[in-house]
C-alpha cells in the first residue's frame, strides 16, 4: 500500500510539473518591457546584454523550459535509447549558460563541438540520477508483472473449482 501511495505522489508531481511547465514561457509578459533592472522580492534582475528585463526573461525561459522537459523525459524514460537525449540536453544547457553570461552576443550560435565537455559532465550526472530512478521503475514493472501472474493463477484456480 505504501509503494502505491508513493508511486501515486511521485507520478502526480511529475504530471503537474509537465503540465504547468509550458506556462513558464509566458512569465516574460509580466515583466516591464522598457526596464533594464527589475526589483523583486527575490532580488534584483538585471538584463545585462539584453535591451530589457522582458527580453532577458523570455530568452532565459525559452532555454530553461525545453531543458527542464528534456531532463524529466530523460529521468523517467526506461528505453535503451534514452542516452541520446543527452545531446539536446547539453545544447540547451550550453545555450542557457550563454544567456546567463552577460557578455554573450551569440546565444544561439552554438557549435556542437563546444558542448562536448559539457556533454561528458552532464552525462555522468544525469546517468547517476537515471540509475537511481531506474531501480524504482524496474521495481514497479516487476510488481505489475507479479500482480498479473498472481491474478492469472487465481483465475485458473477459480475455473478448476
Amino acid at each position: 500500500m505504501n509503494n502505491k501511495r508513493t508511486s501515486l505522489i511521485v507520478s502526480s508531481i511529475v504530471i503537474i510539473l509537465i503540465a504547468t511547465t509550458p506556462y513558464l514561457l509566458y512569465i516574460y509578459k509580466s515583466m516591464p518591457s522598457g526596464t533594464k533592472v527589475y526589483e523583486t522580492f527575490l532580488g534584483t534582475l538585471d538584463s545585462g546584454y539584453y535591451k530589457s528585463v522582458q527580453t532577458y526573461t523570455y530568452s532565459l525561459l525559452s532555454k530553461f523550459v525545453p531543458l527542464l522537459l528534456l531532463l524529466i523525459w530523460f529521468a523517467t524514460n526506461k528505453h535503451w535509447w534514452v542516452h541520446v537525449l543527452i545531446i539536446p540536453i547539453s545544447v540547451y544547457l550550453f545555450q542557457l549558460i550563454s544567456v546567463l553570461n552577460d557578455g554573450a552576443s551569440n546565444v544561439d550560435e552554438v557549435e556542437f563541438v563546444y558542448t562536448l565537455p559539457f556533454l561528458l559532465v552532464i552525462m555522468l550526472i544525469l546517468y547517476a540520477i537515471r540509475y537511481k530512478l531506474s531501480i524504482y521503475v524496474k521495481a514497479v514493472d516487476l510488481k505489475k508483472e507479479m500482480d498479473k501472474k498472481m491474478d492469472d493463477a487465481i483465475e485458473k484456480r477459480k475455473k478448476k473449482k
